[in-house]
């Protein structure tokens, strides 16, 4: 069985990252999306907030399931007897940062591979980050994000400002 792992922060989950997660779904047999727990990053929605957006909004996927991890990739990679990294690659400058990482991936662990996959045209752009920022300042994301994300970017901006 061909397992992948599609890692991410998922802060929020956008569309790009569901048309990504419903592609990846077809090519392997199992696909794990897991949210990254990065001390590094200032996350908007916690680890549990994300995982149950993924949860609200992906449709039914029998061979998908959703997990979190925190450290090396290729340690959580390893234990879920990963075959494949799949990552989305937007532009050039994506390109560049995810090169670097799959060679540190290949070295560290030189049986995963990582598959590069570019997002459907409407969302070669987006990012979560964008997303955010436009949602903070009060810009219209409906078609960027499931209702049920925008719901949630609304009300946690909402507390935010209370």
């Amino acid at each position: 069985m061909r397992t992948a792992l599609y890692p991410g922060t998922f802060d929020p989950v956008t569309n790009g990252h569901i048309d990504l997660i419903q592609r990846s779904a077809k090519l392997f047999d199992q696909l794990i999306v897991a949210v990254a727990i990065n001390r590094r990053k200032q996350p908007l929605f916690t680890v549990e907030e994300r995982l149950a957006m993924l949860e609200v909004v992906l449709p039914p996927l029998p061979n998908v399931r959703l997990d979190h991890f925190e450290g090396l990739l290729v340690d959580f990679a390893k234990k879920q007897g990963v075959d494949a990294v799949i990552r989305g690659i937007r532009a050039v400058s994506d390109y560049e940062f995810e090169f670097q990482m799959a060679l540190m991936n290949r070295n560290l662990a030189p049986n995963l591979e990582t598959v590069f996959m570019m997002p459907s045209q409407e969302y070669t752009y987006l990012s979560s980050s964008m997303v955010r920022e436009v949602s903070s300042l009060g810009g219209d994301i409906s078609t960027l994000v499931p209702s049920y994300v925008l719901a949630q970017l609304q009300t946690k901006f909402a507390e935010k400002k209370s």
